[in-house]
């Protein structure tokens, strides 16, 4: 039986509440392209995916070529609206008081962007060092390739199977399930749909929550159960 060891989060939809607004610019943005797709498909259908793989699934789909440009015009109007509009899922901190394992954060988000947002909520100095953007560790792989939670059970020096990862997307899921981690889906966040933990649990999730005070007693019967 192997205990815990790592508690990683995924941080957009998990830590932010910050899928919601994403996918709100960019819904405005690829409107002016003429691709019609509401913020709550676009959150459904993409999170957990990076931008430049978006476009890729995008412009097989319509057809359009989106300029060079809409990537840092999206983020800059995301920046823009951040501030106002971008908060911490409810009960982070009490979550993260309540857990004693080591942890850190697997993003397919810029380490720009990650540092941007966990300080403006609060949350950047609960994780660093321990951030670690998918694009910019081991060959840069984003999920749901495995290759930022495998960095991460590394930085730490533990099995994949000694760590137990928080995940709200698909693609998340199954970058971690690919990595041989436990694996927990979030349906807590803003952009949360019809269907959400169900997906999740297809996924390989081996349970779905939608509260974050709910998460350290998982991980406390998660360390007393194997799972295999």
């Amino acid at each position: 039986m192997s205990s815990l060891s790592l508690v990683m989060f995924d941080c957009d939809g998990v830590l932010i509440d910050s899928e919601i607004l994403a996918a709100r610019v960019e819904a405005e943005m690829l409107r002016d392209y003429g691709c019609e797709l509401s913020p709550e498909e676009l959150a459904h259908r993409f999170a957990g995916l990076t931008w430049a793989r978006i476009m890729e699934l995008l412009t097989a789909e319509t057809g359009i070529t989106f300029p060079d440009d809409l990537k840092d015009r999206v983020g800059a109007e995301f920046d823009r609206r951040a501030p106002k509009e971008l908060v911490a899922i409810e009960g982070v901190n009490e979550m993260l008081d309540a857990l004693e394992l080591p942890r850190c954060i697997c993003s397919n988000s810029s380490s720009a962007q990650l540092k941007f947002m966990l300080s403006h909520v609060g949350l950047w100095d609960r994780f660093r060092p321990y951030v670690y953007p998918s694009r910019e560790v081991g060959e840069g792989h984003p999920k749901p390739a495995p290759d930022v939670y495998l960095h991460g059970c590394a930085e730490f020096g533990v099995r994949p199977r000694q760590a137990i990862v928080l995940e709200d997307s698909v693609h998340g899921v199954a970058a971690a399930v690919a990595a041989g981690c436990r694996v927990v889906g979030f349906t807590g966040a803003s952009h949360s749909y019809p269907g959400h933990g169900e997906a999740l649990s297809d996924a390989g999730a081996e349970t779905v929550i939608a509260r974050l005070r709910d998460f350290p007693a998982v991980v406390e019967a998660f360390s007393s159960w194997s799972g295999d």
